[in-house]
């Protein structure tokens, strides 16, 4: 069965050429002009993934991705944004966004993003049948380090005795540091590991995501535990 995508931008010829894109990719298509329309769609037949853009009449692409979040549905989200701020950005992820593409775009990136959303959501082994093989010992239940502790199976985390509320990329990103704590991973490393497409030294991708990770991890009198090794990553440290 092909994936299926839900197209909301309202510029007409934008809209057009990706939809005929995506679709000679393999996806199936529901585009739609309007923030409306995008939520009627997704209440009515719910897509594999969601491309929103931002800059819509009515109801924009952060609300309509705001309105699902509050909804429950985790269905992953990529923006289409003209504006290349990084407090632009930030309202984007802050709404629940799962990635961006800034206009104006190439395809074959929009093409790498969505594969990426997908391959993360996506059960293991889809679409073929298991074979029968020993039982697998069960996985750690927590994750620790420099202060930091994680459920993955809970997709919980804390800060000493502080929750935190991560976005998915979010808790991918943080999950790697900490599995790999004192270790400096460079650029090309995390955007594999975390986005499957390594975006080039041009992309503020990661450097946004790390960011607003800062944000919610850092607190008064702490140390920051998210360190960046100019020109070549980050690592998770408490110094």
């Amino acid at each position: 069965m092909p994936q299926t995508v839900l197209l909301a931008e309202d510029d007409r010829a934008i809209r057009n050429a990706l939809e005929r894109a995506l679709t000679l990719e393999g996806y199936q298509v529901m585009a739609v002009a309007d923030g409306v329309e995008a939520l009627a769609q997704a209440h009515r037949n719910r897509p594999d993934v969601l491309v929103l853009d931002v800059m819509m009449p009515g109801i924009d692409g952060l609300q309509v991705c705001r309105v699902l979040r509050a909804e429950g549905d985790r269905t992953p989200v990529l923006m289409l944004t003209a504006l290349v701020e990084t407090a632009d950005r930030i309202a984007g992820l802050d709404a629940g966004a799962d990635d961006y593409v800034v206009k104006p775009f190439d395809v074959e990136e929009v093409f790498a993003r969505l594969r990426a959303l997908l391959r993360r959501t996506s059960p293991v082994g889809a679409g073929s049948a298991p074979a029968a093989e020993a039982p697998r010992p069960l996985p750690e239940r927590f994750i620790d380090a420099a202060g930091i502790r994680m459920d993955p199976q809970a997709r919980r985390v804390w800060r000493g005795a502080r929750e935190l509320e991560l976005t998915r990329t979010e808790f991918e990103l943080l999950e790697l540091l900490v599995r790999n704590a004192g270790i400096v991973l460079d650029h090309s490393t995390i955007y594999d590991r975390i986005w499957g497409y390594d975006f080039g030294p041009g992309s503020k991708n990661l450097a946004v995501y790390v960011g607003y990770l800062r944000r919610k991890l850092d607190e008064p009198d702490a140390p920051q535990l998210i360190h960046t090794v100019r020109g070549v990553g980050y690592v998770l440290r408490e110094d």
